[in-house]
């Protein structure tokens, strides 16, 4: 059987990873063994983590109308609930943003809501 070498292929291999892993610290953005678990690594973090800012701008947006509901001198929970029973479908992100940059508008939506 004729002998195969695959140098090339394996240089190929190697020079993704380390450009995948290029701005790590240390020995992990240079030295295959290393290289290779801190990569692995990083796309786990990755996965978890696009899950974990849904979660972190959801409490964000909830705090803000939250401030913004108690200058009205209503909590969050009865203004969601309000909004809810009064058949009005704006999310959680419009909504904070309304309270953020358009303040009359949201005091506009509350109102409306309170009737």
């Amino acid at each position: 059987m004729p002998r195969v070498k695959r140098g090339k292929a394996h240089l190929q291999k190697r020079k993704k990873l380390l450009k995948a892993t290029k701005g790590y610290h240390w020995g992990r953005k240079k030295k295959i063994k290393l290289a290779k678990p801190a990569k692995l690594k990083a796309g786990v973090y990755a996965y978890r983590d696009r899950r974990t800012k849904k979660r972190g701008f959801r409490k964000l947006w909830q705090i803000k109308i939250n401030a913004a509901c108690r200058q009205e001198g209503l909590s969050y929970s009865k203004f969601i609930d309000l909004l809810k029973k009064n058949k009005i479908e704006l999310d959680r992100k419009v909504l904070a943003d309304l309270a953020e940059n358009h303040p009359k508008v949201f005091k506009a939506i509350v109102k409306e809501v309170k009737k």
